[in-house]
Parts: C-alpha cells; sequence; structure tokens
C-alpha cells in the first residue's frame, strides 16, 4: 500500500515562522513536523510514500531526498498552486492505485494512530477524534457506524468529532474530486462527503497521538507531546554543578556550563553554548548552534537553531524562529493574551510571543504576551513591543 503525504502549503497562520520554509518543516523538538508523519508510516511498514510538494518545495526534497535514510522510498508531485488539500492529493491521481493512504504532513501523528487505521481493513475509511474547537475542522456526523455528513467549520456545534486528515482512500476518490474540483471546491473533506451516498466511509476512533499545527500556540502543544516520546541521549560536555532531572537530551559539542538546571523533559541540540547559571523548565526545544548566557530563564518554548538570548533573560511560551540574536535582559513572558493571526483574534490562556527569524533584538526589550514579531526586524534597545510587527520592521 502506498501513502500519499500532503505537504504542498505554505501555513499563512503561522507566518513569520514560514517565511523561508513550509509549516510542515518546522521543527518540534528538533525535527520536522513531516519526519514523524513518515516515521509512523514506516513503522507500521508502509514505506512507498508519495509527497505533495509546493511552497518552498526544496526544503523537504533536500532533507528526505528519495527516503532511504528514513528507511523509505519518497517520490516527489508538485502542486503548483496551492488551492486546496483535494487538489493537492489530485495531483498525486497518477502514482496511486488500489487502496492507499492519505495524512497531513502538517500533523503529529504516532504509528498507533496510523495502525489502527490500517487494522481497521475497511476502506474507504478515515480516522476521527473528539475536539474542544470542532469548529475549525470538518465535523462529522455518525449513524449506524458510518459517517453520514460532514460540516466544514460549522459556526454552530453539530458534532464535537472531527475528520483529522489521515484516511485510507480509493481510487474512485479522484472523479469525485474532479468534480468538486469543477464545482469550485478543492478541499478534501468536501470531496469526501460528496461521495458518501455511494461509498459510505467508516470512521476509526483510537487512542494512538494526533495533534494538529493549526496556529503558533499549537506549536507549543506540538513540542510539548513529541518531547514526552523522545529518545534522549546525552552527549557534549557537561561541566560540573550542573543539575538534570527528568529526560534531558544533550547533542554533541554542545556545552553545558557550571550552574546551570535543567527541568526535562528538554532537548538541545548540536554545537550550543549554554550557561554559566541557566536555568531551563520543561517543554523546551533548543536547535543546533543556539548560545544562552547567564543568568537566562527559559519556560516552555522552542528556541531554533542559530539563535543566541544573551545574559539576564527571560522567556516564556515562546517560539523563536532561526537565527533570533536577543540582547541582554530580553523580557519575553507568557500569561493569557489576545493574539491577531490573520485578522482574527483568539484567547489563548498561556502565550509569549513568536519571532520571526533572523530577528534582532537590543538590550532591555520588552515583549507582550501575545506579539508576533515578524522576520528580518531591528528593535533599539529599551523598546516596549506590544503590538504585532510586519517583516523586516524597524523599532527605534
Amino acid at each position: 500500500m502506498k501513502a500519499v503525504i500532503l505537504a504542498a502549503g505554505e501555513g499563512m497562520r503561522l507566518r513569520p515562522l514560514t517565511a523561508s520554509e513550509p509549516k510542515v518543516m518546522i521543527p518540534v523538538a528538533n525535527r520536522p513536523i513531516i519526519e514523524y508523519v513518515v516515521d509512523a508510516l514506516v513503522k507500521n511498514d508502509i514505506s512507498d510514500i508519495v509527497m505533495v510538494v509546493g511552497y518552498r518545495k526544496e526544503r523537504i526534497m533536500s532533507h528526505f531526498q528519495d527516503g532511504r535514510k528514513f528507511g523509505a522510498k519518497i517520490e516527489y508531485v508538485v502542486q503548483e498552486k496551492q488551492l486546496g488539500n483535494g487538489h493537492a492529493l489530485n495531483c498525486a491521481r497518477d502514482r496511486v492505485s488500489g487502496d492507499f493512504l492519505v495524512l497531513a504532513g502538517d500533523n503529529i501523528v504516532d504509528s498507533k494512530a496510523v495502525g489502527d487505521l490500517i487494522a481497521s481493513g475497511t476502506s474507504p475509511c478515515a480516522l476521527v477524534v473528539e475536539s474542544e474547537n470542532p469548529s475549525k475542522y470538518g465535523v462529522v456526523t455518525i449513524e449506524k457506524g458510518s459517517i453520514r455528513g460532514v460540516v466544514e467549520k460549522p459556526q454552530n456545534l453539530v458534532s464535537n468529532i472531527i475528520l483529522t486528515g489521515l484516511y485510507c482512500l480509493q481510487n474512485s476518490i479522484f472523479d469525485v474530486i474532479e468534480r468538486s474540483i469543477a464545482d469550485g471546491e478543492y478541499g478534501l473533506s468536501y470531496a469526501v462527503s460528496s461521495a458518501l451516498g455511494d461509498h459510505p466511509v467508516i470512521p476509526v476512533f483510537s487512542d494512538g497521538m494526533w495533534i494538529d499545527a493549526v496556529y503558533p500556540w499549537d506549536l507549543l502543544e506540538l513540542n510539548a507531546a513529541a518531547l514526552e516520546d523522545a529518545n534522549v541521549r546525552t552527549a557534549g560536555k557537561i561541566e560540573k554543578h550542573v543539575t538534570t532531572m527528568g529526560p534531558v537530551g544533550i547533542g554533541e559539542e554542545t556545552i553545558i556550563r557550571a550552574g546551570t538546571t535543567i527541568y526535562g523533559p528538554v532537548l538541545i541540540g548540536e554545537g550550543c553554548d549554554i550557561g554559566p547559571n541557566v536555568t531551563i523548565f520543561p517543554s523546551t526545544s533548543i536547535g543546533d548552534n543556539v548560545t544562552i548566557d547567564p543568568y537566562t530563564m527559559i519556560k516552555n518554548s522552542i528556541l531554533m537553531s542559530n539563535t543566541s538570548i544573551a545574559a539576564h533573560s527571560y522567556l516564556s511560551h515562546c517560539v523563536l524562529g532561526y537565527g533570533v540574536k536577543g540582547r541582554s535582559h530580553l523580557m519575553a513572558a507568557g500569561a493569557e493574551a489576545y493574539m491577531n493571526v490573520a485578522d482574527e483574534f483568539f484567547k489563548v490562556p498561556h502565550i509569549g510571543s513568536i519571532v520571526g527569524e533572523d530577528t534582532e533584538l537590543g538590550t532591555g526589550v520588552i515583549v507582550e504576551p501575545g506579539t508576533i514579531v515578524g522576520a528580518g526586524c531591528k528593535i533599539s534597545s529599551g523598546a516596549k513591543i506590544t503590538r504585532n510587527l510586519p517583516n523586516r520592521s524597524l523599532v527605534t
């Protein structure tokens, strides 16, 4: 059986983190999101994979290449214009036959969830889960063991059971997709809904892991979940008087300096220089070649590779893109906040700041909770950032 991974989209609601790479390549627990999908398939002996790529496709293709390093055989199909996941799947029409799996490349999914879908032994079928926020998804109604209807992003409560984007489908779905596209509907859930009359779709429940990344704060949930299951190993150099508690992974050529305390689960990449006297709290992942100077405290955050945080700084519930440079006394605390994402406002229970790649923050900068700072910004010392900043902003 082949699997098709849909990985063509940008992830507009995750801007500016997708400024130079697609959503599926954003790292959680120091691995691209899509790598968890590939791993879940390979653990279920599904190694023949078609990836549908589009936005910044070179980043995906250079990472996976032919898939051999990941125990898979990967081929690529390009969706030239990102029109929707139904249209994306249709681009792979000539690469699959019979029954095949479809997965979204921007979800973290484990081998059990994929295994339960395969083990159902029926096609077509769809992995479904109960959701606290069903209005963000395709919501299903179920009668007599089959999906009877799909309502896309309903305003009123229809059900709390949603489609996850994981399916086992048959070749006949492509004719339905073609008709849906002709009607101006490019989503896969619309095609699945249209096919229900002729091809009943069986819902498959699983207690395996499935977490979606739609908004920036979702990345922190993904990161925490991935760290719980991460295989950690300790390398590099750990000086005397360093305290670690719980699972802490430390990469090659990383130095953890004296007086540093790390409460796992925490993952630190290769070539980092941490401390002395730094405190890192759980659910934090730190990429490669990251520098964190003395008396800095970091909680429940993602720091991508090549970032540097100077002394006496505090970060909580933050996501920092590649190459962010923060000078001393940077304050980016986490708290309940309203966030403006793609011109919509959301009340988020606990969030810090989202900072795009290559942004530079001067000494004593304060970034208010829920603030999104674009890529390539330059923020002068002493500034207080209280609203979102577009890419390449200059704050003096």
